[in-house]
């Protein structure tokens, strides 16, 4: 028994060899043949990780004493505020760097450094009025939505804040044509919560996201201010068949001011303008343009109700014709 049992161990042992050598030599060779993989002109990718903890750890200056335990905050808050940047100015600077390096492969190394620099240097010099644009979002959430307790709880919890958050970071550094990282910003905003925001959308102040999951907003999407979005909208494209022809045209719709979209509509098209003081309802499919100071509703679907019914038995009661 013990024979077989060592016999039976081998083979498996072998096939296990076998298998794992078989599939090291064609992922290798699929390395080899393969562009996309592995870095090109031995330069790397920016560090995803890293990026993100940028993010987690700026929210906790633009928001102090929601998302930090630091007593500093409150009782050296310029000590708390400098000592924070400065960490983060450095390893911001160092992947916009590493990005551009990468993006650009006959860039020198100082350019790069020093392009990094500059466009690092506007990034925090921003980040004062970021804050400002935020409160003004925190604010359009208090006041739009009657089942928020505080201010407070909005900052702490809502999704729709945190992708509006992400989205208000990454659209600065989408501006100066960085690559990489305003996705990798707001496809990670995208992934906590549901809401896809491109970073590089035009969005006005006091915008909210109520609920948020299912909310898509297309790179070349115009939303004015005092606009409110439900879970489900649809800021899309058309059509994007033409793939990278389309690149830098203006393939999604312009939300003006004061403008409400209620939930799982889809406002589509480069040319579709929805006039300011709008409410687009629920269900909605909109493909051309709406003037200001209307109301946009779906014809309700016919509903058919049947009588209870006396008698079920415990086969048929999923049965509809029952």
């Amino acid at each position: 028994m013990t024979h077989m049992h060592g016999q039976r161990g081998t083979i498996i042992m072998d096939r296990k060899k076998e298998t794992i050598m078989k599939a090291t030599a064609a992922l290798t060779e699929n390395y080899k043949n393969e562009e996309l993989f592995m870095p090109k002109n031995d330069r790397s990718l920016p560090s995803r990780a890293v990026i993100i903890d940028v993010v987690k750890e700026l929210r906790s200056v633009i928001f102090p004493g929601y998302f930090w335990s630091d007593s500093a905050a409150k009782t050296f808050p310029e000590y708390f505020a400098g000592y924070r940047l400065n960490d983060l100015y450095d390893r911001l600077k160092e992947q916009i760097e590493i990005a551009l390096l990468y993006a650009n492969p006959d860039m020198e190394q100082t350019e790069a450094a020093e392009q990094a620099d500059r466009i690092c240097a506007g990034f925090f010099e921003q980040l004062p009025d970021v804050q400002q644009r935020l409160l003004k979002d925190v604010q359009a959430g208090f006041d739009g939505d009657p089942a928020a307790k505080s201010k407070e709880e909005i900052i702490s919890s809502y999704p729709g804040l945190f992708a509006i958050y992400v989205y208000r970071l990454a659209h600065l550094l989408y501006v100066e044509n960085v690559p990489h990282i305003p996705r990798i910003m707001t496809e990670y905003a995208h992934g906590k919560t549901g809401i896809d925001i491109n970073p590089g959308a035009v969005i006005g102040d006091f915008f909210f996201i109520d609920h948020g999951t299912g909310v898509v907003i297309g790179e070349t999407t115009e939303i004015g201010r005092n606009v409110k979005l439900y879970q489900g909208v649809t800021l899309g494209a058309l059509s994007t068949r033409q793939g990278q022809q389309l690149a830098n045209v203006k393939r999604h719709p312009t939300i003006q001011d004061n403008v409400t979209i209620y939930s799982n509509s889809s406002v589509l098209g480069g040319e579709t303008i929805i006039g300011e003081n709008t409410i687009i309802g629920g269900n909605t499919f909109i493909t051309e343009s709406i003037p200001a100071n209307t109301k946009v509703s779906a014809k309700s679907p016919e509903l058919v109700i049947k009588k209870p019914r006396t008698h079920v038995e415990a086969s048929n009661v999923w049965d509809w014709e029952n």
